[in-house]
């Protein structure tokens, strides 16, 4: 028996996506419809990626806010056993206080534990609104939290979202991405979800300046594939 016959493969690291989803009332209808049948169709794909990795176990993280914020997932989900439930819409856009909830679970003790280590993680926000409560003091917090300075950070937005609240979240305008024919929502958060996922969980180093690299990789693989969707989506902001 060699020395090494008992020892089992070196334990993957978690690396955690996050999605933030306005579920306020200007999102029921093809809105809402498109971002259940996009996840629903999203959760096989990346789940592929994560098998495929010797490095990254991925795990979802889902949020809704509208007038105020829900976990659907009470824990990041494995995804081997994640069957998703349709969301509904309705409410305000308590934006702001989506803000503050998701900077109390980028923490070691909440969501970003693991015995064998965490990567940095995905957040991928969608809204098709203005926020309604403080956005910015929500904002302040989650900007001074380490382990959001070190995501990759993507916001789509559709109809009349706010594109400056967007890229000030995401910290660059470049990863605000806007499509203006919400007809092809489903395209667009799968593109994003499949390619931060395989960016993300394949890159080197978890520091603020790979994190800015991968993030700017993510949005202009994304770009390239809504302009081939959708020619003018962008072309006014």
């Amino acid at each position: 028996m060699g020395v090494y016959d008992n020892v089992e493969g070196v334990a993957r690291k978690s690396m955690v996506m996050f999605f933030l989803i306005d579920t306020s009332g200007s999102m029921e209808g093809r809105s809402i419809a498109a971002v259940n049948d996009a996840m629903r169709e999203v959760i096989p794909d990346v789940k592929d990626i994560s098998n495929k990795n010797a490095d990254a176990n991925i795990k979802f993280a889902v949020m809704s806010f509208s007038s105020g914020t829900n976990w659907e997932t009470p824990q990041p989900v494995e995804l081997d056993s994640y069957r998703w439930s349709d969301l509904s819409a309705g409410g305000t856009t308590d934006m702001g206080e989506a803000f503050m909830e998701l900077d109390s679970k980028l923490d070691r003790n909440a969501f970003l534990q693991d015995p064998a280590g965490v990567k940095a993680p995905v957040i991928i926000m969608l809204s098709d609104g203005e926020p309604t409560d403080d956005y910015k003091a929500g904002l302040k917090k989650l900007q001074q939290n380490k382990w959001f300075k070190k995501s990759i950070k993507i916001a789509l937005g559709v109809d009349d979202a706010n594109m400056d609240v967007m890229s000030d979240f995401t910290g660059s305008k470049e990863s605000a991405i806007y499509l203006k024919d919400k007809n092809l929502l489903k395209k667009l958060i799968h593109v994003v979800s499949v390619t931060s996922s395989t960016v993300a969980s394949q890159k080197v180093g978890d520091g603020e300046d790979e994190a800015v690299i991968a993030q700017e990789t993510v949005a202009e693989t994304a770009r390239e594939a809504m302009q081939d969707l959708d020619p003018e989506a962008d072309e006014d902001w």
